[in-house]
């Protein structure tokens, strides 16, 4: 099985904190869906004997896209690729565009999924986020969603400056009232080349404090937990049949196509992503060339992102896959390097269903994932 992932580089604004590709000018959107649409063809080959399993429109904003933008799209990949009978098709969007007329349009088209742009409940927060929409949008949207929409996951983001516990704890109760069955919840981060991270250099606004954030992830996981979801990857947040299929084929390393400006793809042992410039996009694609380039990852590295993908997830590394796939010498390593993390009480080793060992975070870990992650790493 394999996925395909589509990047929409518009967005009404920029949000403070973003570091992913967009554009806030609309002026070639018509050229960017014809381009999209043109590489979707150019590339038909790398998924050839493949069934494609999953869609994604991510960005940017595709909630910015029409139905007749959508429909076109779907049209090239329905007439290229062999998609199995009912894909998990995933649209992300924000509530300012989820118009009731909006929702039951996307409801009537192969779109089963939504991704809600929520971030937070409250106002000073979306103001501080630089977010396009309000808090009386965010719960309207979802309002309108849950009627048309079973299958729902919505962002939230906590570590936010001056934000309560309190305050974090009642963003969740509010999500938990709407019944949505999926949530994905991300600390702020600062990245360098954003607008928040000029605006902390600058002392206009306060630092992230990672001992709010470690105490807001604590009780996302506790509360999450009551709630009947399974924290089976360290952001993601699921009941029992709505785990994200699309982002499941990430860290499991299954294959995926990326299409747009900046993408990524991975076809087991390749990565490749297209260049992250809307004009450069374009006028590749207009020549008939991809935009994108290529690196074949070394078996040191193909370790190293099973290590990284695996401790974010409840079905950590596989003892026996590590040596069937790279041998024993790296089995012995990863065996070595993980024991103090054990004897910290911060990794673990259980047994899965089939009767593996597997090596997984504990609770304490988690938050800690990606840190232990690249101690384990062969460089």
């Amino acid at each position: 099985m394999a996925g395909i992932y589509l990047h929409i580089p518009f967005c009404k604004q920029a949000c403070y904190y973003c570091d992913f590709h967009f554009s806030t000018s609309l002026k070639r959107k018509e050229e960017m869906l014809i381009s999209i649409k043109k590489e979707l063809m150019l590339r038909k080959g790398e998924l050839k004997n493949q069934k494609i399993e999953t869609i994604y429109f991510g960005g940017g904003t595709p909630s910015l896209l029409s139905i007749r933008d959508l429909d076109a799209i779907f049209k090239v990949i329905y007439s290229n690729y062999n998609v199995v009978e009912k894909p998990e098709i995933t649209l992300e969007a924000n509530p300012d565009d989820l118009s009731e007329s909006k929702i039951k349009e996307l409801a009537k088209s192969p779109i089963n999924r939504l991704s809600i742009g929520i971030q937070s409940f409250f106002e000073d927060d979306l103001k501080f986020m630089n977010r396009a929409h309000t808090a009386e949008e965010s719960k309207k949207s979802l309002s309108l969603a849950t009627r048309y929409f079973n299958n729902i996951t919505i962002d939230l983001i906590y570590g936010v400056p001056n934000m309560s516990n309190g305050k974090w704890l009642e963003n969740l109760q509010i999500a938990f009232e709407f019944g949505v069955p999926h949530i994905s919840s991300y600390a702020l981060t600062v990245e360098e080349k954003t607008a928040l991270y000029n605006l902390i250099k600058k002392g206009k606004i306060p630092p992230v404090d990672e001992n709010l954030a470690l105490q807001h992830f604590n009780i996302l996981v506790e509360e999450t937990e009551k709630q009947g979801f399974v924290q089976y990857e360290i952001s993601n947040f699921g009941k029992q049949g709505y785990f994200s299929k699309h982002n499941m084929s990430y860290w499991l390393g299954e294959n995926y196509l990326g299409i747009g400006p900046s993408a990524h793809s991975f076809n087991g042992s390749e990565r490749a992503w297209n260049v992250s410039n809307n004009a450069k996009y374009i006028k590749t694609l207009n020549e008939n060339k991809l935009p994108l380039e290529t690196e074949k990852l070394s078996v040191n590295n193909q370790f190293n992102e099973c290590i990284m993908t695996g401790l974010r997830t409840i079905w950590g590394v596989d003892f026996n896959s590590i040596e069937q796939q790279f041998g024993l010498g790296y089995l012995i390593h990863l065996e070595k390097n993980a024991q103090p993390f054990i004897e910290k009480k911060l990794l673990k080793i259980q047994l899965n269903e089939r009767g593996n060992s597997i090596l997984t975070t504990t609770k304490e870990g988690k938050f800690l994932a990606d840190g232990i992650a690249s101690d384990l790493f062969i460089i």
